[in-house]
């Protein structure tokens, strides 16, 4: 178990460190009703990550041999094929990234964050972790890994609940942090935010490009 989980660290590392929901929950954290949605949004990404990296943990279970050093050609194929999706994100994010002078381009979303209702809040954080294609890719890539490593249930369960906690870290802690001390964090979450919107193009694109390779490799040793 401790092998797969130190296969699955980067894929929710690449989750955890996404911008665009970290602005979202700032943004959220920072509106007129914070607390609602706030606990909204992390609840409906807490799900969304779960849903995710377990419907292809159970896939993987499936196509995995018996023997786990025999040789998985399936696999190796979807290994592959997710790390290309990767790469390919990651270029997108490159060619997308802001010129100097110029100001970042967010979600329209985003400017409605405002006047989100708790479901509303619940649903966009389930869409952000499950659906996006990022956040998606990166959830097929630690299901593979725990769905092969041949577990049983409760080691399965454990490996996806530290996956989960991690990947879900940088929107958990800023919605804890602010139920405890809301005054004294709106400065430095703002602060965050703006740098945030800056970077995301180029942080997003050097981590996709990274675990894409990852990916790949791990790919091409199935066969």
């Amino acid at each position: 178990m401790n092998i797969t989980i130190g296969a699955i660290l980067p894929y929710a590392l690449g989750i955890a460190i996404s911008p665009i929901p970290i602005i979202a929950t700032i943004l959220m954290l920072l509106s007129p009703r914070a607390r609602v949605t706030s606990l909204g949004f992390l609840l409906g990404w807490l799900v969304g990550i779960i849903a995710a990296v377990t419907v292809f943990t159970l896939l993987a279970s499936v196509i995995t041999p018996q023997d786990p050093d025999a040789a998985n050609p399936t696999q190796g194929v979807i290994r592959i094929v997710l790390g290309a999706g990767l790469l390919l994100l990651a270029l997108r994010q490159w060619r997308g990234r802001p010129r100097p002078g110029q100001s970042a381009a967010l979600p329209k979303w985003m400017a409605a964050i405002d006047k989100t209702t708790f479901p509303v809040a619940l649903g966009l954080g389930f869409l952000l972790s499950a659906v996006n294609p990022k956040n998606l890719l990166m959830a097929a890539g630690a299901g593979v890994d725990i769905g092969s490593a041949g577990l049983d249930v409760w080691p399965a369960v454990i490996a996806i609940a530290v996956f989960t906690l991690i990947a879900a870290s940088t929107v958990l802690v800023p919605v804890v942090a602010y139920l405890i001390a809301a005054d004294r964090l709106r400065a430095p979450l703002d602060a965050l935010r703006g740098w945030l919107e800056k970077e995301n193009a180029v942080i997003m694109s050097i981590l996709l490009l990274v675990i894409g390779v990852v990916l790949i490799g791990k790919g091409i040793g199935s066969f």
